[in-house]
């Protein structure tokens, strides 16, 4: 018996991409999301999602897709990634895939070394490639996981503007 993958497949751009349903939490339509100041331009805030606050990023910006038009067809996939959830802004996703293990080749090398290494293989599904994602990583490289030296950095940031704001009125 052959093992199978089990994958979300979404589209970005052209492409079809997927991720390891074990990595999902859901799938919801895009709400009003809430801007972030000083966010990378990739990030387009945080929504709430019962009750819950979820960081948004545009996949579609995140992986260098010129033409960032939203539309009704675009969802969040909502992932679970070091006990927080983010989301991620998609053209549209479609079913749950099934593809035989044999059926998946390692990314090629050359994705390594250009630091594409959220790539984690490529699938062939009737006829077609799928890019196999690793959230974790993809989530990791995207500057996430330094999020808290970036408050760090906004927070230094405000206590110099008002020590500044301090002195120039003890003047």
């Amino acid at each position: 018996m052959t093992r199978e993958l089990h994958i979300v497949g979404f589209q970005v751009g052209r492409e079809t991409y997927g991720v390891a349903i074990t990595s999902l939490h859901e799938i919801v339509r895009v709400p009003e999301i809430t801007a972030v100041p000083d966010a990378p331009d990739y990030m387009e805030g945080v929504i709430n999602l019962r009750g819950k606050i979820v960081s948004v990023i545009d996949l579609r910006k995140r992986l260098g897709e010129l033409q960032v038009a939203p539309n009704r067809r675009n969802r969040i996939l909502v992932v679970e990634h070091n006990a927080r959830l983010s989301g991620l802004i998609v053209d549209s996703a479609s079913e749950v895939l099934k593809i035989p293990s044999e059926d998946v080749e390692p990314a090629p090398h050359e994705f390594q070394e250009g630091g594409l290494n959220c790539v984690t293989g490529l699938a062939k599904y009737k006829g077609r490639l799928i890019v196999l994602l690793d959230m974790a990583k993809l989530l990791d490289y995207s500057g996430l996981r330094g999020s808290k030296a970036a408050v760090d950095t906004k927070s230094a940031a405000k206590a110099g503007e008002e020590k500044a704001k301090s002195a120039a009125a003890a003047k």
